[in-house]
């Protein structure tokens, strides 16, 4: 089984002593969203775990964490996402010269390999227009060059959580837009190219469209054979029925809750209030079963 820690939350900015008791535990238990009564214990220990990826645009509170989970024997990889947007769209994400300090520093402790950058999602709007993103993503990927060998990119998709908050960015200036079919076909070739250029293999996530005739395949966050070859173990490769459309992610199982990040990313689908979030994280317990309540 594949732990994925997690795309309702950002579990080592926030939660990571909560995550590592579970480790020790040996299980959580994890509500379904849209059914609290219904609760699914998953089982933690290294016998049952295969993999965990972890999501985050801050690892650092994981890493006096991370020797202890390697001598436990825990395989894991990370999806660190750098985008060094501006603040009215990511009002608290790090900021990127911390975020590349850090990346290189936990790329060095574990190796390239487990290290994933994610440039995801790529809002088109007047601040973040199609030579924001070159330059941005450029500077980014110059900066990690040796750092990492895999990046993962997708065009912002507007989820109805996230809509009426893009909205009211209007009043700060900010118009959401959606690139042109010009636009997009110049920013993909050239985030091709200088992805290449520093080393990086470059995959996208979960979109409609063939990308791959700018030499950009179908990705998968959570991809069973890489971990299969990364590992050297055998790692189930089945989609994963519970995601998106044109998700191409192989199954796991996701151990986090919506509305409990405070990044506070306006277009996040997993946030629904930031106002909820901020009540939520004051009443978390690092030593309940669950990530927000006690749910046994």
């Amino acid at each position: 089984m594949i732990i994925s820690a997690s795309r309702r939350t950002d579990i080592p900015a926030f939660y990571a002593k909560w995550f590592m008791n579970r480790i020790r535990a040996g299980y959580c238990n994890v509500p379904n969203p849209f059914n609290t009564k219904q609760i699914t214990r998953v089982a933690l220990s290294v016998q049952d775990v295969d993999a965990i990826v972890f999501w985050t645009r801050n690892p650092r509170p994981m890493f006096p964490f991370l020797t202890e989970l390697e001598r436990c024997g825990y395989r894991h990889i990370f999806n660190f996402t750098i985008l060094n947007n501006p603040r009215v769209l990511d009002a608290n994400s790090p900021d990127a010269g911390d975020s590349i300090r850090t990346f290189r520093e936990l790329s060095d402790r574990i190796g390239a390999d487990r290290l994933i950058w994610r440039y995801d999602p790529i809002v088109f709007s007047n601040l973040t227009n199609v030579d924001f993103h070159r330059w941005n993503f450029e500077t980014i990927a110059r900066s990690l060059e040796g750092y990492s060998r895999r990046c993962i990119i997708s065009l912002a998709k507007v989820y109805r959580k996230s809509l009426r908050r893009l909205r009211d960015l209007a009043e700060q200036g900010l118009e959401i837009h959606d690139g042109t079919n010009c636009e997009i076909a110049s920013l993909l070739q050239f985030l091709a190219d200088t992805a290449r250029q520093c080393g990086m293999e470059i995959f996208s996530c979960a979109q409609e469209s063939d990308f791959s005739s700018y030499r950009i395949e179908a990705g998968k966050c959570i991809d069973g054979s890489y971990l299969s070859e990364l590992f050297d173990v055998e790692v189930e490769t089945r989609t994963d029925p519970y995601q998106r459309k044109h998700c191409g992610c192989d199954a796991s199982k996701d151990i986090g809750m919506y509305d409990s990040c405070l990044f506070d990313c306006r277009y996040c689908y997993a946030t629904g209030s930031h106002e909820r979030a901020k009540i939520n994280y004051r009443e978390h317990d690092a030593d309940s079963p669950s990530l927000l309540g006690w749910y046994c």
